[in-house]
């Protein structure tokens, strides 16, 4: 029986759901919404936080200070509370509002920007911001989860281990594509104890980090407007875009079998099942990490007006469309370039209270 103090110390990392009933195909979904931030980025949160009171940037007077999309910044805000540090998330217009009424009740500030930056969108304002405030008092935090090496290593540590104990024969990998975190560190794990694991990372159509051009992106999780600092696609074998009505499709699909996910997980379905279908994966054993749960999007993925406003009346059919289709970006071992490890030594914030390496 758990018994736990602090909210952080609990997440359940062994719970998967066997999709091949819903889709006809054979994928294994690892859940990591069943924490008390309903999202994987609590691990994340937790080993930024952890990293930075170990080097002694965090201190009693500090005040975190972060841009986020939603989940992060939720996670951010149980820990902060926990903790007893204040904290103040930066967002922007395609936050939900489930998730900012939920960083208020657990005492965190929240900052809306007004605009976007022509080259950066929403997310280059939203850094604006954050230097803004961090120029202004040196009491601010920053622990910059775009740029902050201990992102990917709580999923290199946690995450990727898990995945590799629950399946010794693994054959492919999906991880959606969003400040990479997740990504890099399930990659480096599998390279680095090298077991033949095909990796394919699952990005939103509109979202710049594999290439293409930008485009309007609504649902917030995956995705970047710029390319992501932690990327080094000399670990990735392969990815995959997918629209956003097909990720509505997905969510919907699951939940009309009683499983609500969220954006970020009906994304990495998508991509997942489209890049089944266009394989002889029979013989495959295929896992895909969903990386949030349903609640906070019942006023957009689930809710009728927005998806038909967006999208259109037919995206409402979760049945419309058997498989995900995703759109390749590259092909395996199309990207065998290696590069030189990232600097592990970079750390969030300067006596300033500014980012000291990795400011974008």
């Amino acid at each position: 029986m758990p018994v736990i103090s602090v909210p952080q110390a609990f997440n359940e990392e062994e719970l998967y759901v066997d999709l091949s009933a819903i889709y006809g195909r054979s994928l294994f979904l690892k859940c990591e919404g069943f924490n008390f931030a309903g999202s994987i980025k609590l691990k994340a949160a937790t080993e930024m936080v952890e990293t930075a009171e170990r080097e002694g940037i965090l201190t009693p007077d500090s005040i975190l200070i972060e841009s986020s999309s939603g989940n992060l910044g939720v996670a951010l805000s149980m820990i902060a509370a926990s903790k007893g540090y204040r904290f103040l998330c930066v967002t922007d217009s395609r936050c939900n509002l489930a998730t900012r009424l939920m960083m208020e009740a657990l005492g965190s500030q929240v900052h809306i920007v007004a605009g976007q930056r022509s080259n950066g969108g929403l997310l280059g304002a939203r850094l604006d911001y954050v230097r803004a405030m961090c120029a202004s008092d040196d009491r601010y935090v920053w622990l910059s989860q775009y740029t902050n090496p201990a992102n990917w290593k709580a999923h290199y540590q946690r995450t990727a281990p898990a995945i590799a104990r629950a399946f010794p024969k693994l054959d492919v990998l999906f991880v959606g594509a969003g400040t990479t975190g997740t990504l890099m560190g399930c990659a480096r794990y599998f390279r680095e104890s090298r077991r033949p694991v095909h990796i394919v990372a699952v990005d939103s159509v509109g979202s710049v980090s594999f290439g293409g051009p930008p485009a309007r992106r609504m649902i917030p999780g995956l995705g970047m407007s710029v390319r992501p600092p932690l990327l080094d696609e000399s670990f990735v074998d392969e990815a995959v875009r997918v629209e956003e009505a097909d990720t509505v499709r997905a969510c919907r699909r699951l939940a009309k079998r009683g499983f609500l996910f969220g954006g970020s997980t009906g994304t990495v379905v998508s991509g997942a099942m489209g890049w089944l279908a266009r394989h002889d994966a029979r013989d495959l054993t295929a896992v895909a990490v969903a990386p949030d749960l349903g609640e906070r999007y019942l006023d957009t993925v689930y809710q009728a007006n927005w998806v038909q406003a967006l999208y259109g009346a037919d995206v409402l059919d979760p049945d419309g469309q058997a498989a995900g289709p995703s759109e390749p970006v590259r092909s395996p071992g199309s990207n065998t370039r290696s590069r030189q490890e990232r600097d592990d030594s970079w750390t969030p914030a300067s006596p300033e209270g500014r980012p000291r390496r990795g400011a974008w």
